[in-house]
């Protein structure tokens, strides 16, 4: 019996639970088609903001930010106003005073969240780099696709996609190749030290000059950075419009081969690097004699010692060879003549 007890006042609780559903169903409908109204209004109110900053550049991301504002703000008045409908009792002070009382513990938990979300409002309205904008932020290098209020994400030259929190965008440094119309390219060019410097930044400019995407204005420039080790490193600079990836690449491309070709023709040296190496030899009698010493330490006012080369070690070598050799054949003749 106490089963059977058991089983029915389950079932009496299902059934009225079922029959409560029944009777809130009109309430749960007319919520949520309240709540697909306010929904709708939000969003065709977004796409206006949109429609009407559209034409103005500068207003344009103004106009992003309140779209999204707005839409927030009408989709959460929506559901207070759709979850009073389903419950009659509930008051949107009462989730007022709760998220009140929870605040810090709230704070703590979207920190982040709410920190993002800063940040994208103020990326979006200080505008430091816009959408199509091409970036660079630390390892990351691409065509910005979208700034959010919680994130910006960026295309990547080998068509990857990354998603960059705007609090680390804001607070980090991001360089914008295309902030500006024009961009400067710059390249070294190594020339050899017996080359006319005058004569190959003439050549230089010629080649720069010859490929018709370099703007004239500013004009191309060949300087002298570096007297290197092996090169006199002449820098080639020049600007170009607009300063895409694409185009700065191709651009390189042509000057770099404009000037390769320039160079080379007109007897231009393009050295590669190279080393001298100096040998010592422990066993001269000048060892240990700083005041003779040539590699590293001043001979003085007394002579100097000339510097041994290989070639002279292995000429000494031979003679000692030849020398020890012939001694030993005159032993050798000796002791048979006797």
């Amino acid at each position: 019996m106490n089963f059977q007890s058991s089983i029915s006042a389950a079932w009496d609780k299902i059934q009225s639970l079922f029959d409560g559903l029944i009777v809130m169903l009109p309430n749960i409908v007319l919520a949520l088609i309240v709540f697909l109204l306010f929904f709708f209004v939000a969003r065709w109110l977004k796409l206006l903001v949109k429609r009407l900053t559209r034409r103005h550049r500068q207003a344009r991301n103004l106009g992003m930010v309140l779209g999204r504002l707005a839409q927030g703000t009408i989709i959460l008045l929506g559901l207070f106003v759709a979850l009073s409908i389903v419950l009659p009792t509930f008051r949107a002070g009462d989730l007022v005073q709760l998220l009140g009382i929870s605040g810090v513990a709230i704070g703590f938990a979207f920190r982040d969240i709410l920190q993002n979300f800063l940040a994208g409002i103020l990326i979006l309205l200080t505008e430091p780099f816009q959408i199509d904008d091409q970036i660079v932020f630390k390892d990351f290098e691409g065509t910005v696709e979208n700034i959010e209020t919680r994130a910006t994400t960026i295309r990547t030259y080998d068509g990857r996609r990354v998603v960059i929190p705007n609090a680390e965008l804001f607070t980090n440094s991001v360089t914008v190749n295309t902030a500006f119309e024009n961009r400067r390219m710059e390249y070294d060019v190594g020339i050899g030290y017996g080359d006319n410097i005058d004569e190959a930044k003439r050549l230089i400019l010629e080649a720069i000059q010859s490929v018709d995407i370099v703007l004239k204005e500013p004009t191309p420039e060949a300087l002298v950075v570096e007297l290197a080790e092996s090169t006199v490193n002449i820098r080639a600079r020049w600007w170009l419009k607009p300063p895409r990836r694409a185009d700065a690449l191709d651009t390189q491309d042509r000057v770099l081969t404009a000037i390769k070709n320039r160079l080379t023709t007109n007897g231009i040296d393009l050295p590669f690097p190279t080393q001298q190496i100096l040998f010592h030899d422990q066993t001269e009698e000048t060892d240990g004699d700083r005041s003779r010493q040539r590699e590293g330490w001043p001979a003085g006012n007394k002579s100097v010692p000339k510097p041994r080369g290989i070639s002279d070690s292995l000429r000494q070598l031979v003679q000692m060879r030849a020398s020890k050799d012939s001694n030993s054949d005159n032993e050798k003749q000796a002791q048979h003549g006797q």
